[in-house]
C-alpha cells in the first residue's frame, strides 16, 4: 500500500498546548474540589461550633467590640500612619540628598527599623524610653506611644516607597520647573512629590493595612480597659468565658477593614495601570 503522506510533513500528535493548558487547570480544580470536600467530611464541625461560634458570647460583645475596641484600633492605625508618612518623607528626602552624611543616617535608619520586628519596637518604646529617660512622659500616653511606634516601623517602609516614587517622575519635570524660576525646593514640593504620590498611592495603602493589623502589638505597652484594641478586647473576652467565639468575632471586625481596603487599593492600582497605558 503506498504512502499518500506528503513527504517532509509530519502529523501532529498529541494535545495541543491550549488543550494542555486546559486539562491542568481542570486537574487543579478537581485537586481544590476534593480538597475541600475532605475537608468538609472530616471536620467535627459541632466541636468547632462549640468553641467558635457561640452565638450568646458574641451578643455581650456588641456594642463594645465596635465602639471600644474597633475605634481605637482605627485610631491607633491612622495616628501611627500619620506619624510614619511624615517622618518616611522626611527619611526619603535625606535618602536623595546630595549631603553624604544624610543619606548614610537615612540608609542607617531604613535598615534597622526595616531588620528589627516591630514587637521589639513597641517593646522599646514601653520599656527603653521610661528607662532611659525617667519622668519623661510622651505626649498622648498610650495612644502616643503607639503612635510613635507604629510610625517608626512603618517610616523605614515609606520611606523606600516614597524615595522610589520620587525617582519615578521624570526628570524633564524638575527641568521644566526650574526652567520657570522655581527653586529645587519647591519644584519638590509643588511639582515632584505630587505626581510622586499619585505613583506611590496604592503601596501606601498596602501599608495602611499592614498598620492595622500591627495595632495589635499594643498589648505590650500595658493598656486599661478602655484602651483596649480588637486583639486584646477579644482575648481578655475569651479568657473569661473560656471560649474562642470572642477571636472570632475580633478577626471579623479586621476583616471589616482590610477587605476595603484592599478592595480600593486594587481599583487604585487598575486605574494606575490604565493611565499609564
Amino acid at each position: 500500500m503506498t504512502d499518500t503522506a506528503t513527504p517532509g510533513v509530519q502529523k501532529k500528535k498529541g494535545l495541543t498546548r491550549r488543550q494542555k493548558r486546559s486539562l491542568s487547570r481542570g486537574v487543579q480544580y478537581a485537586v481544590f474540589v476534593a480538597a475541600v470536600i475532605a475537608f468538609a467530611v472530616s471536620a467535627d464541625w459541632d466541636r468547632l461550633q462549640n468553641q467558635f461560634a457561640q452565638a450568646d458570647i458574641a451578643e455581650r460583645m456588641f456594642p463594645d467590640v465596635i465602639t471600644l475596641a474597633l475605634k481605637n484600633t482605627v485610631l491607633y492605625t491612622v495616628t501611627g500612619f500619620a506619624v510614619g508618612l511624615a517622618l518616611g518623607m522626611v527619611i526619603a528626602l535625606m535618602r536623595l540628598s546630595s549631603v553624604g552624611p544624610y543619606r548614610w543616617l537615612a540608609g542607617i535608619y531604613i535598615e534597622i527599623f526595616r531588620g528589627l520586628p516591630a514587637l521589639l519596637i513597641f517593646i522599646f518604646i514601653g520599656v527603653a524610653v521610661p528607662l532611659a529617660f525617667p519622668g519623661t512622659e510622651i505626649v498622648g500616653g498610650t495612644y502616643g506611644k503607639v503612635a510613635l511606634a507604629l510610625g517608626l516601623v512603618a517610616a523605614a517602609y515609606m520611606a523606600e516607597t516614597i524615595r522610589a516614587g520620587i525617582q519615578a517622575v521624570p526628570k524633564g519635570q524638575l527641568e521644566a520647573a526650574r526652567s520657570l524660576g522655581f527653586s529645587p525646593a519647591r519644584a519638590m514640593i509643588s511639582i515632584i512629590i505630587p505626581q510622586a504620590f499619585r505613583i506611590i498611592l496604592p503601596p501606601l495603602t498596602n501599608e495602611l493595612v499592614l498598620l492595622f493589623k500591627d495595632s495589635s502589638l499594643v498589648l505590650f505597652l500595658g493598656v486599661t480597659l478602655e484602651e483596649r484594641e480588637l486583639s486584646k478586647f477579644g482575648r481578655d473576652l475569651a479568657s473569661q468565658t473560656a471560649n474562642s467565639t470572642p477571636i472570632l468575632v475580633a478577626g471579623l471586625c479586621y476583616l471589616l477593614v482590610t477587605i476595603p481596603l484592599g478592595f480600593v487599593v486594587r481599583r487604585m492600582e487598575s486605574k494606575a495601570q490604565e493611565a499609564v497605558t
